[in-house]
């Protein structure tokens, strides 16, 4: 009767611990969703439900036992009423554990005692445990559906293919992460390109949209002259480069952001420099101030 009274007391107790906990972690992945990685919240949604599944389990437990102790007590006044007395058989995990092993009681040895005898070493013809039989099976029918699935189908790949996917994976991903760093290249982030693909669509912009004013050569016309040291807005790559994405509304230069993506802007503005010392055929007027690169006070932006 003790039992059965401090089961529910138990089971109360336990239902008080453990949902206050559940209840702070619904309010803190709530007020986090807006925060917090999708990973993260389906984390946290899965430790809720193991939670919620642990303490299901456990209720379920202390019911089934507070039911078998009813039971038990039931069986003993029973009995008790009929003079007999209640001998309790072996219990679940007893059971279990005799199915699985099979094992022989110590009692009960000398039927599987064999007749060899070593030195006074008796030898028990004891059969092997149920458990073991069934890994073993277990394993032969993993056997064959590897077998199955890896070299007769060919529905799962093998170590070689793995590793192969692995790579085309990480490539996808090294070039998706270029191609946002050069989506998020910048007037202080740019570098002058050398690579003649780049510096030929520099080219190749620049005679169609930007010789019209500053000469095919360079040599400058409604613009400034580009070959000379002379700089109105800055002579550096992060100059050059800002101010063709800026451009230069009160003298007439439209900004090229919206037309040009950031690469074509580095590639014009690269194929720009490499004209710094030319000779165009009509050079207009040196304009601005010269820019040496590398020299004080001639940092980009200056």
């Amino acid at each position: 009767m003790a039992l059965l009274k401090n089961k529910p007391k138990t089971c109360l107790t336990l239902f008080g611990l453990l949902m206050p906990a559940v209840g702070f972690g619904q309010d803190a992945s709530a007020s986090s969703a807006t925060s917090d990685s999708p990973e993260l919240l389906l984390y946290t949604a899965m430790a809720l439900v193991v939670i919620v599944a642990v303490l299901v389990l456990v209720v379920a437990l202390y019911t089934l036992t507070i039911i078998k102790v009813i039971i038990r007590k039931e069986k003993v006044s029973e009995l008790a009423d009929q003079g007999l007395t209640y001998e309790e058989g072996p219990g679940f995990w007893a059971r279990f554990n005799q199915k699985m092993t099979d094992a022989v009681p110590l009692e009960k040895e000398d039927a599987v005692l064999l007749d060899h005898n070593y030195d006074g070493i008796r030898e028990l013809d004891n059969h092997l445990p149920p458990w073991w039989k069934y890994m073993f099976y277990l394993s032969i029918v993993f056997a064959v559906v590897y077998m199955l699935a890896y070299h007769v189908f060919d529905t799962l790949p093998l170590q070689e293919e793995e590793y192969q996917n692995e790579l085309a994976l990480a490539s996808e991903e090294a070039e998706a992460r270029k191609l946002l760093a050069v989506n998020e290249l910048d007037e202080n982030s740019v570098e002058a390109t050398a690579v003649e693909a780049e510096l030929a669509n520099g080219k190749d912009i620049f005679d169609k949209s930007c010789a019209v004013c500053h000469a095919a050569d360079g040599g400058g016309g409604v613009g400034p002259n580009l070959t000379d040291v002379y700089w109105i807005h800055g002579g550096s790559i992060g100059d050059v480069f800002k101010t063709i994405k800026y451009g230069v509304p009160q003298k007439g230069m439209i900004a090229w952001q919206a037309t040009l993506k950031p690469t074509d802007i580095r590639d014009v503005a690269s194929y720009i420099l490499t004209m710094q010392g030319t000779t165009p055929a009509s050079p207009k007027e040196p304009q601005g101030d010269p820019y040496e690169p590398g020299a004080a006070g001639q940092e980009s932006g200056n």
